[in-house]
């Protein structure tokens, strides 16, 4: 029973975080349409693909894909904080819940509307001329690399949002995900940049799971090989925020 009262419990989290999407449809819709806005933009305004071989929409969808999956973050982090400061999640952990069950509500609404920014982007961006040139096996590996690396990024948000607990320490941890976004290979191949620049680009764990997914759905810019190491990072980050999240939502309030 205490099994069946644990699902329970998230589930009702997990419903609680869907509610909102009805009741704050303006902030939905902005964070499915930046991304598509950003997409546009770097494809037909920006775009020009130095040291890029092939189709430079074929080498930016990938890369766009796998920033969303990363900026997604954010939206975690100001949810977090946002029910933290209303003293909602003090409220939930004064109830007879499982344990947790916060988290996985969260956890899961988020995956969930990661999943349809996903699909939408993967929409425009045939819409907009990007084929998919590897098989159908390899479409499913490369959606299932970039949802395994929205869900450490999650976590990460998770962690960021209880440890940050105030929207002004939500705002300094919100200006660095940004160069850590753009300081990957999403727009253009590290051998177009300087050779340092290029190393730190492609140390970045993002540029794993963009060089791994551009490979699978076959276009420009993609190295086989890289799949070990687009698994590997997300399960590393996985391993430490994870537990860190967890500690820390069990010790607030004391």
């Amino acid at each position: 029973m205490s099994a069946a009262y644990a699902v329970s419990d998230c589930w009702t989290m997990t419903r609680r975080e869907l509610a909102h999407w009805a009741r704050q449809p303006v902030q939905v819709v902005v964070g499915l349409v930046f991304p598509v806005m950003m997409l546009l933009m770097f494809g037909y305004l920006v775009g020009g693909g130095r040291a890029v071989e092939g189709d430079y929409v074929d080498f930016l969808v990938p890369g766009m894909l796998t920033l969303t999956m990363v900026f997604g973050l954010e939206g975690t982090l100001t949810a977090v904080t946002q029910d933290l400061n209303k003293g909602v999640i003090d409220r939930f952990r004064a109830m007879p819940m499982a344990d947790g069950a916060v988290l996985v509500g969260r956890a899961a609404a988020d995956m969930l509307q990661s999943t349809v920014g996903l699909l939408l982007m993967i929409g425009v961006g045939h819409a907009i001329g990007w084929r998919v040139h590897g098989g159908s096996g390899a479409f499913v590996g490369a959606v299932g690399l970039l949802l395994l690396l929205r869900f450490a990024m999650l976590w990460i948000g998770i962690f960021l949002g209880l440890l940050a607990g105030r929207a002004e320490l939500v705002q300094a941890v919100q200006i660095l995900v940004w160069p850590v976004g753009f300081l990957s290979n999403a727009f253009a191949s590290p051998d177009a940049m300087p050779g340092w620049l290029g190393t730190v680009v492609e140390g970045n764990p993002m540029s794993a799971t963009a060089t791994a997914v551009r490979d699978l759905f076959g276009g420009p810019g993609g190295e086989p090989g890289w799949v070990g190491a687009a698994v590997a990072w997300p399960l590393v980050l996985l391993a430490v925020f994870f537990p860190l999240a967890v500690r820390r939502f069990g010790r607030l309030g004391r």
